[in-house]
């Protein structure tokens, strides 16, 4: 996989939530003979042991069971220790969801009907914001707390944590409550981490402005998963394939930002340098 990676020219890598224990020996080997840098690592990495398949909503933050919070605490100061060994700078954190039935799929399948503009789907939209709301406040101490507790570990690391915005409606922290997050996490080893193909999937489904969101956050932003968004749903595309329009994020993108690649595995490896000279193109080469 790193050999792939080198072989397209690109000479850091982030560490994926689906990377088996079994793996880590190579990639350390890797690393240590200048073959590879790790840039960051999405937690949880190496993958808890019995796990065959990339999960990193696995074991959530906000979790009401303490059991399940344990067992996320235990698996992410695993994914911080990696990362300190492996000298990468910050771990890309999901922090969880309030408990509540999935309405993303169905109003994007809505969208995909051409429904998008019916008071059907206004009304549903509406009714998965409220419920969101009235559930989220056991969710989001829980969570809070554990992050609290989780940036001590981290900065006695070096190593930073970037909180992802998520597709999901129910995941934390909600596009709107992203700005009083920051003002709870004031903390320098803290900060946001843009996905650019979940921002894209919250403006299709009526609930952001994708690069108003952006520039709104730009003070805390560390970094981007990059890929590209075929309507309304279809993520992780080659960038340059889908409707993004990366130009209107290219004022809040700044070369100290790491900028990470993260495509479908079915993506054509031939279409990589063609997808990478697109972003460059509309960001700078950094």
């Amino acid at each position: 996989m790193l050999q792939e990676i080198r072989s397209l020219g690109f000479e850091y890598a982030e560490l994926s939530h689906g990377i088996r224990l079994g793996l880590l020996p190579g990639i350390i080997e890797a690393v240590e003979a200048g073959e590879i840098k790790i840039s960051s690592l999405h937690n949880f990495c190496p993958l808890p042991i019995g796990i065959h398949y990339p999960a990193p909503n696995l074991f959530k933050f906000t979790a009401l069971d303490r059991r399940e919070r344990d067992n996320a605490w235990k698996h992410t100061l695993k994914t911080l220790d990696t990362a300190a060994r492996l000298k990468a700078s910050l771990v890309v954190l999901h922090m969880g969801a309030v408990e509540m039935r999935d309405y993303t799929d169905r109003l994007l399948e809505m969208i995909e009907a051409g429904k998008r503009e019916t008071p059907k789907y206004e009304k549903l939209l509406e009714e998965a914001v409220h419920k969101r709301e009235s559930r989220k406040e056991p969710h989001v101490e829980v969570a809070y707390a554990f992050l609290r507790a989780l940036a001590e570990e981290a900065s006695s690391r070096g190593v930073r944590l970037a909180i992802e915005n998520r597709e999901a409606i129910e995941e934390i922290p909600f596009e709107s409550d992203f700005h009083l997050f920051f003002r709870e996490f004031p903390q320098s080893c803290i900060g946001y981490w843009h996905d650019t193909g979940h921002g894209q999937i919250k403006e299709n489904l009526g609930l952001i402005h994708h690069a108003m969101h952006v520039g709104g956050l730009a003070d805390r932003l560390l970094g981007f998963h990059i890929h590209d968004v075929g309507f309304p749903g279809r993520d992780h595309m080659v960038p340059g394939t889908g409707t993004i329009d990366f130009a209107a994020l290219a004022p809040y993108v700044r070369p100290e930002h790491l900028k990470v690649l993260e495509l479908s595995p079915s993506a054509p490896a031939e279409m990589i340098p063609q997808g990478l000279a697109h972003i460059q193109g509309l960001w700078g080469p950094e």
